[in-house]
């Protein structure tokens, strides 16, 4: 098969002896147009490998045929390969539909580079990649009508999500270290303005009241969140270990390494004396000795998950109202391995 690089949709319907117009129908399959001479034009435009200009074809159909993709201003370093991750998800799918994808930044107080994007009309549609309680871009794209979807669960109704199921997921792995070994378990958590820490502390909640007849009984007591940095994890880390605390479990893994290098200074043996997991795996923890029980997630697919379900509606069809992914857990060293 060879490509006429200079193959125009006038070229095609002159070969053919049919109109521009009816070229324009058969290769975007919308207008009225017989199923032969729809079968005559794509044969013809498959021998000669001929893709439409993007431009052209947006113009007719009033599309951009690019994606926004809004990413926080203030993740961390840890998180990064998590949006690297669902970057190359999405990235691949909207390439294969030859959609290109135009990344904005936008912060709990900014997101004047959203709202320039979505005045514009440079998109047809948006991924946010982070869902908030008080989640300012959200409540923007609904106002404008825009398509969208977030990657990441919410409470609104109206809004179409996509995300692992991170509340089964905490639970499951919460009563496996309950069910192993009794004893008082605490959970340091991220900033509770994220959803998915909310959903992981529901999680991590719901295991210890199906445990309720052990010391864990009245779990909120040892349930630490909005925690930032190695300085708050250490004064905390220090008061469970007095309450004699036997396992510690956290919601990222950014903090998870902040507890194994507190336990490590106090030279406390890990799973000896305290079992350490994760509710998140990543990259990050890879080099930990012993190494890390946690819960794994396709970030990829998420990603090419979600942006299908975007370019789905865009195109007018109609998706589920949310959608959770699959997640598998590892129980590795630092709870005692398998």
């Amino acid at each position: 098969m060879t490509e006429d690089k200079n193959l125009t949709i006038n070229d095609i319907a002159d070969a053919l002896g049919v109109s521009k117009t009816t070229v324009s129908r058969a290769i975007s399959g919308k207008g009225r147009i017989g199923e032969e001479t729809r079968a005559r034009v794509l044969e013809y435009i498959e021998a000669h490998n001929y893709r439409p200009n993007v431009i052209a074809k947006g113009l007719a159909q009033s599309r951009t045929y690019n994606i926004g993709l809004v990413i926080p201003g203030d993740y961390n370093i840890v998180e990064l390969p998590f949006f690297q991750n669902c970057m190359l998800g999405i990235s691949k799918i909207a390439s294969s539909l030859d959609y290109d994808v135009l990344v904005s930044i936008v912060t709990a107080e900014d997101i004047s580079q959203l709202q320039r994007v979505a005045v514009n009309h440079k998109v047809d549609g948006f991924i946010l990649t982070r869902t908030l309680v008080e989640d300012a871009p959200a409540e923007y794209l609904k106002k404008t009508g825009i398509p969208f979807v977030t990657i990441g669960c919410t409470e609104d109704d109206s809004v179409v999500w996509i995300d692992s199921d991170h509340r089964k997921a905490c639970r499951e792995l919460t009563g496996l270290l309950l069910a192993r070994e009794g004893g008082k378990i605490a959970l340091i958590g991220g900033s509770r303005a994220h959803m998915v820490n909310r959903y992981r502390v529901q999680g991590f909640l719901d295991a210890c009241r199906e445990y309720a007849d052990r010391e864990s009984a009245m779990p909120e007591k040892y349930v630490f969140s909005d925690v930032e940095g190695m300085e708050a994890v250490e004064g905390i880390v220090e008061k469970l270990l007095r309450d004699g605390v036997r396992c510690i479990v956290s919601t990222d893994d950014y903090l998870c390494g902040c507890v194994l290098n507190s336990l490590q200074q106090r030279k406390i043996k890990v799973p000896g004396q305290v079992r350490v997991a994760s509710f998140y795996d990543s990259s990050f923890l890879e080099n930990y000795m012993p190494s890390v029980t946690s819960i794994q997630f396709d970030i990829e697919e998420l990603g090419k998950t979600t942006c299908r379900t975007l370019l789905k509606m865009i195109d007018g069809g109609t998706v589920p109202g949310k959608s959770l992914l699959g997640y598998r857990i590892s129980m590795r060293d630092s709870t005692g391995g398998a």
